[in-house]
């Protein structure tokens, strides 16, 4: 029996399962970041099989299994993540901290409201609380990049403004790391008010736009 026709389903399956999953805490329908990354790691599998080879076995065949192999490492990802995401929504529930799965990516808000005072880079009490629990997933998820962007609203000196984003950035990652969170693993930067999520016309927008963003990126070591 050719390799093609036993793989053909398996591949077929690998890719569509867990298309469509439903959220515990929205309890809406989504597709799942595991089947986006099993299809990405097949798509590059495949093309990776495909070109491999000594010509033993028809290109066809290796373009199969090659995409079976990297539908494998995608989802191992993906569930890597689903595991410390729920982890993290448990931890921080009740707190006013907003939680956004992006692909692969995790995206923690924390709104000016939570983590400092007006015209401060020092952590407010809540602030520091949610980021003990933030840590303490960290902590058992050691295959994750942590990235920690500082934004302000477009009030005041442009100059100012790129400086105080820097340095809550910097407050933040300099907690994780007295909370356990390797250095390494950190990388902090400000925007001051060039990235915007709302309008700077009214203070609501304003303060959408007075945040700090915590950005978790697989490594691509975390296989489950």
């Amino acid at each position: 029996m050719r390799i093609s026709r036993l793989l053909t389903p398996l591949a077929a399956a690998i890719l569509l399962a867990g298309c469509a999953t439903s959220d515990p805490y929205g309890g809406q329908t989504q597709r799942s970041s595991t089947a986006m990354g099993t299809g990405i790691g097949a798509a590059v599998g495949a093309a990776a099989g495909a070109l491999s080879g000594d010509g033993s076995t028809s290109r066809r065949d290796r373009a199969l299994i090659g995409a079976a192999v990297g539908a494998a490492a995608g989802a191992g990802i993906g569930v890597y993540m689903d595991r410390q995401e729920q982890q993290l929504r448990e931890n921080l529930q009740g707190s006013r901290i907003e939680i956004d799965r992006r692909g692969d990516d995790i995206v923690l808000n924390m709104p000016s409201g939570v983590t400092f005072g007006f015209d401060s880079a020092e952590l407010t009490s809540e602030a520091r609380g949610s980021l003990n629990e933030v840590a303490n997933v960290l902590s058992q998820y050691q295959d994750t990049r942590v990235s920690i962007a500082g934004h302000t609203d477009s009030t005041g000196d442009a100059s100012y403004n790129q400086r105080l984003s820097e340095r809550r950035a910097q407050a933040v990652a300099s907690y994780l790391s007295q909370n356990g969170v390797s250095s390494m693993r950190l990388n902090t930067s400000g925007y001051g008010a060039t990235r915007p999520v709302a309008s700077n016309d009214n203070e609501q927008g304003r303060a959408q736009n007075r945040r700090v963003e915590i950005t978790l990126t697989p490594t691509g070591n975390g296989q489950g």
